[in-house]
């Protein structure tokens, strides 16, 4: 009996020490996760409501958008690409689209998306959808990929690709699909990790440096037609190496400006035959490799100050996207002033699945304290 009684009293110990570990595991790995880590969205924002009332912040200027429209109709303006089939914006993207018209509230936004499918279909009920389309100034329409390259020189090169995807990523694609727009129908291309500060109309044929050695393609703008853009689809097509990270892209600009000024390194010349590149704190005020910098604290008096001659802040997404963001950085501060409806949007995403972990953590303190 006694030694009956002995292993059972083991058995209890080992349980309770086995649970007692358990339940300090758990909160130890909800509070490092809440702490240091950032809620992947994509997977959670359809648990948010699929349309909004727009807010009062928004406002309406139907009648005063100012548009760019070329000898086919088409608008340029300002515009985005998607060459993804997602249809639903990120919390970054939604940031990027409301600043622009923000800034810009008499230009025309375009978003044009491969995964809408057609032009004649409604569009997808989500929330992104719903909150830039308070914006009487932005509208989403149909990336056809196959039209957009036609007649163009990247018209045999798209034909190739399209018969085998393993040729080319979304990267890519996206590298090719601006400079076929912009060569269409002109405007000013932006990508969708950027927050706008200032209007952009002041700006025509003109890039953007990162560093002193390399143009970044992500603000473009030029009128339709452009040489230039003309000379970069031919290189894009006889110079082609997917393998080769942001041979497509920067690289490429950087090559046939070289070549368009006769240069050999960019400080030589900022302008020449009507192409102008604009000095790195413009568009990429904080560099690729500080991209720390947008989740660190800091005054907005300094803020202000250090881009005070920016008009647009790049933010490196394949570096930053999904990073814990803590109230008070520098990301904080742009989304609270340049997109604020997404920004009260992302608080109450992160409310919404902060209140979904304290469910679990109050379930697993019940089990263990019950225990």
């Amino acid at each position: 009996m006694k030694l009956s009684n002995y292993l059972f009293s083991g058995v209890m110990r080992s349980w309770s020490t086995s649970l007692a570990s358990f339940c300090t595991l758990s909160f130890g790995f909800l509070f490092v996760y809440l702490k240091f880590t950032s809620v992947k969205e994509e997977a959670h924002l359809h648990h948010l409501p699929k349309e909004i009332a727009c807010p009062g912040s928004i406002l309406n200027e139907s009648n005063n958008s100012q548009t760019y429209v070329t000898g086919d109709g088409r608008v340029g303006g300002i515009f985005f690409m998607e060459t993804s089939d997602k249809t639903s914006p990120t919390l970054q993207m939604m940031c990027a689209v409301e600043s622009a018209p923000r800034a810009n509230p008499h230009t025309k936004i375009t978003i044009m998306m491969n995964g809408l499918m057609g032009s004649n279909q409604s569009l997808p009920q989500n929330l992104g959808l719903s909150l830039l389309s308070c914006f009487s100034n932005v509208e989403f329409v149909y990336l056809d990929l196959k039209k957009l390259f036609s007649d163009t020189p990247l018209g045999t090169w798209y034909s190739k690709v399209e018969r085998h995807w393993e040729l080319v990523d979304y990267t890519t694609l996206l590298d090719a699909t601006r400079l076929a727009a912009l060569w269409k129908w002109g405007g000013i291309y932006l990508d969708t990790d950027f927050i706008i500060l200032k209007n952009l109309g002041n700006f025509t044929n003109a890039m953007g440096v990162q560093s002193l050695y390399i143009i970044n393609g992500a603000f473009l703008t030029f009128q339709p037609q452009h040489k230039f853009i003309e000379l970069c689809m031919n290189d894009f097509v006889d110079a082609y190496n997917y393998w080769l990270y942001g041979h497509q892209g920067p690289q490429l600009l950087t090559r046939v400006y070289k070549r368009w000024c006769g240069i050999h390194r960019l400080r030589d010349k900022k302008s020449c035959r009507g192409v102008n590149i604009l000095p790195k704190e413009s568009f990429y005020p904080v560099d690729w490799h500080d991209w720390k910098k947008f989740f660190e604290l800091i005054e907005p008096k300094e803020i202000k100050m250090s881009l005070r001659n920016s008009y647009g802040v790049h933010l490196w997404n394949k570096k930053s996207q999904g990073k814990h963001m803590e109230p008070g950085s520098l990301l904080e501060h742009l989304q609270l002033e340049y997109c604020p409806a997404t920004n009260n949007l992302r608080k109450m995403y992160f409310k919404m699945y902060l209140n979904m972990l304290m469910s679990h953590i109050i379930y697993a303190r019940v089990v263990c304290v019950d225990t």
